[in-house]
Formats: C-alpha cells, sequence, structure tokens
C-alpha cells in the first residue's frame, strides 16, 4: 500500500508542471516583497542588529542577492567586466562567473536579481546578456544576448529585468519592435514565442505572474504601457496607457484580490486597476498621482499599501480601497519588503528602519546607518532564515535579526 502511495505521489509530481520547483527571487517567492519568516526581532539596538559578517569584493551594482541552496549569489562589475559571485552561507566565496560586459556610463554596474529555481541560475546582464548557470559550480549551461539574438533595444540606464520563470519557461523583454516581450526555453535558450505587444521598449521593469483557473497572465510595465500577456502563447490580452512623461517604471505590479496595483513615480503616480474575471482586460479603479516611488516597491497587507512617496520623501500607507494617503513618516525614500508582521525599508540615505505596519498607522520602531559600501542606496534588503542581506555598491552585509 506505502510503495502504491509513493508510485502515485511520483507520477503526480510528474505530470504536474511546475509541482517540484522551488524558486528564489527577485522581492520573495511570489514577487511581492513578502518574505515568509518567524522568529524575527521586533526591535532592534541602536546600533542595528549583530552584523555577521561583511563582503567589500563583489563590484559596483544595485542588484540584490538570492539566496537558495545554501549559497548567497550575486551580480557586479569590476573594471567594466560582470561576475556572478557564490558565497556560502558564512561569506566565504565559492565560485565566481563572467557575465560579460557591464553598464558603466552611469550608475555603473548590474541591476538584475538572479532568479534561481531547481539549482539553475537565471539572470540578466545590463547589456541585455541572458544566462543560465549551474548553481554549484558556475557552468555556463546556455546563454542568448537580448540586443543581438532577439533584436532588442537597450534603454538609458542599461537593462534591469530581473528575470522570470514559470515551468519550462523564462520570460524576458528586449523591448525591440517586433519581440517586445519573449518567452525561452529555460534548459535550451530557444524561443517559445515572441510578441510584439505595444511595440513598446523597456522600462527597467520586473515582470510577475497572475494565475486565473483558465489562464496565466504576465504582466509587465513597458515603456508607455502596462500590458496583460497569455504566458501560454504570447497573446496581448490589454493594455493601459502611461500617459504622462516618463520613461522610467521600475515597480512590478501587485497583484491581490482580483486587482493590479501599479507603483509608477515616473508622472502616473499610483492607479489601481479591476481585472475582469476572465483575465482580458482592466478597467481603472482609481489614481493617486502624487503618491508612488521609482524603484523602491510595495507591500499590500490588508486594506493598506505601504511604500515610499519620491518627493517629498517619506514613508506612506495608503487606503487600497480608496488611494487616500492615511498616514506618514519621516523616513526618507526607499525600497520596503514585509518579513514576520514587520516591514523593512532600506532608504536613498542609508538608513535601514523597522516600521511596525498598525493597520494603517506605521509606526518606526528601530533604525540604523548603513556605513559600509559605495554610491547610492538603491538595492533592495533580502530577508532568508533569521538573516537580513543589504547590498551596497561594493559590499554585502549579513545582520542578524533572529529572535533569541
Amino acid at each position: 500500500m506505502i510503495n502504491k502511495l509513493l508510485l502515485i505521489i511520483v507520477m503526480l509530481s510528474a505530470a504536474v508542471p511546475g509541482y517540484v520547483q522551488t524558486i528564489s527571487q527577485w522581492r520573495g517567492t511570489d514577487r511581492n516583497g513578502i518574505y515568509h519568516e518567524s522568529d524575527l526581532l521586533t526591535a532592534w539596538p541602536a546600533d542595528g542588529p549583530a552584523l555577521l559578517w561583511k563582503i567589500d569584493s563583489i563590484g559596483n551594482g544595485f542588484a540584490s542577492p538570492t539566496i537558495a541552496n545554501d549559497r548567497i549569489y550575486i551580480p557586479g562589475e569590476v573594471d567594466s567586466t560582470g561576475y556572478l559571485f557564490a558565497f556560502d552561507l558564512q561569506g566565504h566565496p565559492v565560485w565566481k562567473t563572467e557575465t560579460g560586459k557591464e553598464w558603466t556610463e552611469n550608475f555603473p554596474g548590474p541591476r538584475s536579481t538572479p532568479t534561481v529555481i531547481d539549482g539553475l541560475i537565471y539572470y540578466c546582464s545590463s547589456m541585455g546578456e541572458i544566462l543560465c548557470l549551474d548553481g554549484a559550480d558556475g557552468r555556463k549551461k546556455w546563454s542568448v544576448n537580448m540586443l543581438t539574438d532577439l533584436h532588442g533595444v537597450n534603454v538609458r540606464f542599461g537593462y534591469t529585468e530581473s528575470l522570470l520563470v514559470d515551468g519550462d519557461r523564462v520570460f524576458c523583454t528586449p523591448g525591440g519592435r517586433d519581440t517586445s516581450v519573449v518567452a525561452l526555453n529555460r534548459f535550451t535558450g530557444k524561443l517559445i514565442w515572441k510578441s510584439k505587444a505595444m511595440g513598446d521598449s523597456a522600462a527597467y521593469c520586473s515582470p510577475a505572474l497572475i494565475r486565473l483557473p483558465d489562464r496565466t497572465i504576465l504582466t509587465t510595465m513597458v515603456i508607455h504601457h502596462l500590458i496583460g500577456m497569455d504566458a501560454a502563447t504570447g497573446e496581448l490580452l490589454w493594455s493601459f496607457p502611461f500617459d504622462r512623461s516618463g520613461d522610467i517604471h521600475c515597480n512590478t505590479p501587485l497583484y491581490d484580490n482580483g486587482n493590479i496595483y501599479c507603483d509608477d513615480r515616473g508622472g502616473n503616480g499610483v492607479v489601481k486597476l479591476a481585472l475582469a474575471p476572465d483575465g482580458k482586460s482592466v478597467s481603472e479603479s482609481w489614481r493617486n498621482y502624487k503618491a508612488g516611488n521609482v524603484q523602491g516597491g510595495s507591500v499590500k497587507i490588508g486594506k493598506f499599501l505601504y511604500g515610499s512617496r519620491y518627493r517629498p520623501g517619506r514613508f506612506e500607507c495608503m487606503d487600497a480601497e480608496t488611494g487616500v494617503v492615511v498616514d506618514s513618516l519621516k523616513f526618507s525614500c526607499g525600497s520596503t519588503i514585509l518579513a514576520d508582521n514587520h516591514l523593512y525599508c532600506y532608504n536613498d540615505q542609508g538608513m535601514a528602519g523597522l516600521i511596525k505596519p498598525n493597520e494603517g498607522k506605521p509606526e518606526l520602531v528601530s533604525s540604523f546607518k548603513v556605513t559600509e559600501g559605495t554610491n547610492e542606496h538603491f538595492a533592495h534588503p533580502v530577508i532568508s532564515r533569521g538573516v537580513m542581506y543589504v547590498r551596497h555598491g561594493n559590499s554585502m552585509m549579513a545582520y542578524d535579526i533572529r529572535r533569541k
């Protein structure tokens, strides 16, 4: 009886795509800024949580680390060349692999967080090189260049997309006239489908998936639109125009309970869209032109959206049902994530803050200054197994935030 049961489980695992997939990626398992952690500190010491270790050798860059399979993967640029570095959980180097020429014109270094699934790493350099690497030793499985192979057009700050993987597919946004969005076979790099969509170029956005009963929708922001596509075929299902100036649309769209929240400080503010039950259309529910941030993301908890406002720089809470800002904190604009019922904000002044949501009345519980590293404080923090990882330019720090 036991052997028969095991056989059934194995057969089901093989029959259902993605059944055994374990994924580590941009802004958490579901790309919504939520890290499923527990037993974390509810307050920090005055000088911040204990620093377990730091690394000062990862080069320039703004990409966040990815933690998977007892390894930490993070890209960086050294002397105009890109590398993907692997460290163990104690911060010791394991391997590094060259990823090609990196962006050096402005804000030098990579921007994209690696995606790790079932021992394979998927990474996109700022010059459009898509690589699949073996997580154990960094060996290259395959590579495709979005500029030369997929006829893409790079953007003025370099490609920033953190690749999205689902089943046997990896999705990317070359931004070409006829190859705006593309799906590749994640094991071979071969083209599955390409879509003109709206014919727009890329806009620094990392896409997300919306799973409905009858279809899965790929949604992302391109330079003039938020778009929704059938992930299986590449068919454009709907588009929503960005009618104000601005070509920087970095924040991954948030989906929750039939609604899409789009946070765009490129002139369009924060907008809530109702998605039709069949997934084929959207309609605007509300818009707040003054709210929103450039690249820090936001988190939805219950009926509230938490995140930063770009100008003036502060931390805000919005009513997700009306779009009205209900409260704010004097804490400069930055990146926002959630773990164990607390918000973590790493702002552009280098301050890391622990914030209690308080059902729409956020309270800054603790904060400390990140003094290590170089250049801008743009990378999003990551939390894994009770450790908070913060990348600041050429440095990465690991802080112990476990409750003893």
